[in-house]
């Protein structure tokens, strides 16, 4: 599988089939892997690009602590379309990858065809839930740097299976990464103007009151809640997922945008 070289920092990334680009990001510990029983199904009519974003899975777990930001997330996305020939995408993750695609629409609204977002929250608009937010992600990196890679087995399903070299990258993704800095992703909800799909497992009970929000803050957004599914909605319930995810798809125009060229 291919690696892009940004900056010295390896990622990791792949893709199947062809078509318009379909660009989805993991969970914060997760990996690229999360999606396997979605590929046939979504590579079918698209372009499917999978990742690991840094200090996860088959990319870098560079050691200097700037190196992992929402910021360099976003480019990593940015440059990872670029690799691939899109000029845009349909851009879509679940937990910390929905969040990251938020912001990569943030940043790039005229990159993004259509936002796919999966059990996910938004960001936080007043500070004291943001700092609670923040406290617990900079736990969640002392835990791996005390336990390693053994935090994984409690986790849900999405990360009980994943793998990793070590947890240092997933310690330091935490602090850079899973942390939040200001309210700018949740603010720009009511100014997206693509269509977007908000998936939700009826048992992800931390994130429904976040589906319900981006639901009615994102202009014309649908919402379908995925019955006895919880935070890994498409592999609990991977069938019922699909069902969901398909129609959204076939519902946007099925001209490829321009591409870039781009030389190899």
């Amino acid at each position: 599988m291919p690696k892009m070289d940004r900056d010295g920092v390896k990622i990791h990334y792949e893709v199947h089939g062809s078509g318009p680009a379909l660009l989805l990001t993991h969970g914060y510990s997760s990996t690229s892997a999360m999606w396997k029983g979605q590929i046939e199904a979504l590579s079918r009519h698209h372009k499917l690009v999978l990742w690991d974003m840094r200090g996860h899975g088959k990319s870098d777990y560079p050691d200097d602590p700037a190196t992992y930001s929402e910021a360099l997330t976003v480019a990593d996305m940015a440059a990872l379309l670029d690799a691939v020939g899109a000029e845009t995408a349909i851009v879509g993750g679940l937990s910390l990858g929905g969040y990251m695609s938020l912001a990569f629409h943030r940043a790039h609204p005229d990159r993004v065809r259509a936002l796919l977002i999966i059990d996910t929250g938004p960001g936080f608009k007043k500070d004291e839930a943001r700092e609670a937010w923040n406290k617990r992600a900079l736990e969640t990196g002392d835990r791996f740097d005390r336990e390693g890679l053994a935090v994984l087995r409690s986790g849900s399903r999405e990360r009980s299976t994943v793998s990793h070299r070590d947890a240092s990258g997933l310690a330091r993704a935490a602090r850079g990464m899973l942390t939040q800095r200001d309210a700018r992703v949740i603010e720009s909800l009511p100014g997206i103007r693509v269509p977007s799909l908000v998936v939700v497992g009826a048992d992800d009970t931390p994130f429904l009151a976040a589906a319900d929000y981006m639901a009615a803050k994102i202009p014309g957004a649908t919402k379908v809640v995925i019955p006895a599914a919880g935070h890994a909605v498409n592999i609990d319930q991977p069938q019922a997922f699909i069902d969901a995810v398909l129609p959204f798809l076939d519902s946007l125009p099925r001209s490829v945008p321009k591409e870039i060229l781009v030389q190899s």
